[in-house]
């Protein structure tokens, strides 16, 4: 997955050293905080955790006139979507690393252009390569994503069929997403104010076109209906399989349909994680993925500055105690760890739907059904990040450096690594289900320096490695320790090293990121970065519950906007700009009534 989403969970002390180092420094959108404001005891809303989502749904609000004020437990604004020197000198987007799926609308509302986002397109797409040599003769890699015509002749050295197959299978799944694109951008269908005993009037009207939505949705898929079914109900390995021949394709294509998740290929759901990942646009260019100037905290940063030239306040270094209640136990502003009440009319919390109703609210006002929800909710994650600050460009056996040293088209897009053979992938989640890891993870690659020179010092480089599988706790319920995490990344690196002989010895410094330290660091639940699994059981009109899926929560005047909400995970916006029309929407009913 190249985007993760921080809940950045405001209710924990931030973390008391480094990962795998001793010095540390930040630099993304803190200085777009407000230090020198004053926090005002009233607002209109105020949102809890200042990552992205958070930072659009706040923008959005003072946008439409309100006063608004987000309260970031860390020092520094962005959740995951962050830029941080962790080695002097080199700038790591600490956990979200690639951007594709910021919406459009969001994207042009808040003029990000206009505030300081400027990106790279990744291009080509993806870069492959084998351990030695499948035939005597044969390929040594496979890079995709330059023209249609360069993709059929990388692929012909595997396969003639598969070469002819590829477009088709790419127009295929650019037709789906063509269809359920407006789903993202609009509010999904709530069951029980449709049909249950809270059903009204205006809430069947706002049902009404959220199911226009949906119809038109199903009827823009027109003959890619049943393969829609097949990529939302099927394992990415049997839609794989039917499409293709050749396993180093199938391997590169189904890293994607596990990135972020705790499943193999071979199992039901990875379809739709495999189809969630072509959704994206990046100026105008759809399926583009890009890294962004200076790091993910450029989107941060200029999410802060839109919302922050409309008023409003942003504050850093503020860890929510709790969200206060009035006597009719409707929410009413938050506590503070310092014991500071701020009011407000309305709460927003960018945190998971677990820390929310578990940490940040008293369980009294919920009932023991919803709390039961709550805790059904799927967290489990795989990942592992390594940030890594090297002295040369990785240099691969199957595609060596250039004499100048300048980089080539296959540092600059994403290297999947142990993709030989698909059956790899389920081995590897086979381990970590027994507590392990397996010695040849799934490792996704990039180095955004190759694109980015304001990122390291000249001649040195980022690289940042996305791996799985890594289980929450090893076998025998024994937590990560720093041996512990120094032992899987030398695993990692040595892989590395097989591929790109002298990439140990360039190495200067590490960031170690277990699912753990994602839950401590960022608030990410369980590690997750999709603030819970993207599961059919936990998409659209059942995210984060089948009860609350329309960004309002049981306790009245708090809402969700987080990515645990529709629609999902990754750096969209969507979920933050949905939640500040719900809540806009409900303010207008108050005053009409």
């Amino acid at each position: 997955m190249r985007c993760l989403q921080s809940a950045s969970r405001s209710i924990v002390v931030g973390p008391k050293g480094t990962t795998g180092l001793s010095r540390f420094s930040s630099s993304s959108a803190r200085e777009d905080a407000s230090p020198d404001e004053k926090l005002k005891s009233e607002y209109d809303a105020i949102v809890v955790g200042g990552g992205h989502n958070g930072l659009v749904a706040a923008a959005y609000l003072q946008k439409a006139g309100r006063s608004v004020c987000v309260l970031e437990r860390r020092h520094v604004l962005g959740g995951a979507a962050v830029t941080e020197e962790k080695v002097p000198g080199f700038k790591f987007s600490r956990a979200s690393y690639l951007l594709s799926l910021l919406r459009p609308q969001v994207f042009n509302d808040l003029e990000l252009k206009k505030h300081g986002l400027k990106v790279y397109l990744r291009k080509p797409n993806s870069y492959t390569p084998l351990l030695g040599r499948l035939r005597d003769r044969g390929p040594k890699s496979l890079l995709l994503g330059q023209s249609e015509k360069e993709d059929a002749e990388q692929i012909a050295q595997f396969s003639k069929q598969d070469a002819k197959a590829f477009s088709v299978y790419e127009r295929s799944l650019n037709r789906m997403v063509d269809a359920l694109d407006p789903l993202l951008d609009n509010k999904p269908l709530h069951i029980p104010s449709w049909a249950g005993k809270h059903a009204s009037v205006s809430s069947m009207g706002r049902n009404w076109s959220a199911a226009k939505t949906l119809l038109n949705s199903g009827r823009l898929l027109g003959s890619d209906a049943m393969s829609f079914y097949e990529f939302m109900s099927a394992p990415a390995a049997k839609i794989l399989d039917k499409w293709f021949e050749s396993e180093p394709l199938k391997a590169t294509l189904a890293t994607d349909s596990v990135i972020g998740a705790m499943l193999s290929p071979k199992m039901a759901g990875s379809g739709y994680i495999l189809l969630h990942h072509v959704m994206g646009e990046v100026d105008g260019v759809k399926g583009a993925w890009a890294y962004v100037e200076g790091g993910m905290g450029g989107v941060s940063d200029a999410v802060a500055r839109s919302a922050k030239s409309h008023g409003a306040q942003l504050f850093v270094s503020k860890p929510v105690s709790h969200v206060s209640t009035d006597s009719q136990g409707n929410a009413n502003g938050v506590v503070l760890e310092d014991g500071t009440h701020i009011r407000c009319k309305a709460v927003l919390s960018n945190a998971t739907a677990k820390v929310t109703f578990t940490n940040l609210v008293d369980k009294s006002h919920l009932s023991e059904d919803f709390l039961k929800e709550v805790q059904a909710i799927d967290y489990a994650s795989p990942v592992t990040k390594i940030n890594v600050a090297v002295s040369s460009l990785p240099n691969f056996l199957a595609d060596p450096n250039r004499s100048d040293g300048k980089p080539s088209p296959h540092h600059q897009t994403t290297i999947h690594l142990n993709c030989e053979h698909s059956e790899l992938i389920h081995d590897a989640y086979v381990e970590a289900q027994r507590g392990g890891y397996s010695n040849k993870p799934v490792i996704e690659m990039t180095i955004p320096s190759a694109v980015d020179p304001t990122i390291a010092p000249q001649g040195s480089h980022v690289v940042q490695l996305f791996t799985q599988y890594t289980p929450y706790t090893l076998a025998g319920n024994q937590p990560w320790t720093e041996e512990t995490k120094e032992a899987y990344a030398n695993t990692v690196f040595n892989c590395i090293e097989q591929y790109a002989p002298g990439f140990k010895a360039s190495v200067i410094g590490k960031d170690i990121l277990t699912p753990p330290d994602l839950e401590r660091i960022f608030g990410l639940t369980g590690g997750n970065i999709f603030h819970g699994s993207v599961s059919l059981d936990q998409l659209y009109f059942a995210r984060p519950t089948p009860a609350y899926s329309n960004y309002r929560s049981p306790l009245p005047g708090l809402y969700l906007c987080g990515s645990g909400t529709h629609p999902g995970g990754g750096v969209m916006g969507s979920a933050g700009r949905l939640a500040a029309q719900t809540v806009i929407e409900d303010w207008k009913k108050i005053v009409n009534n």
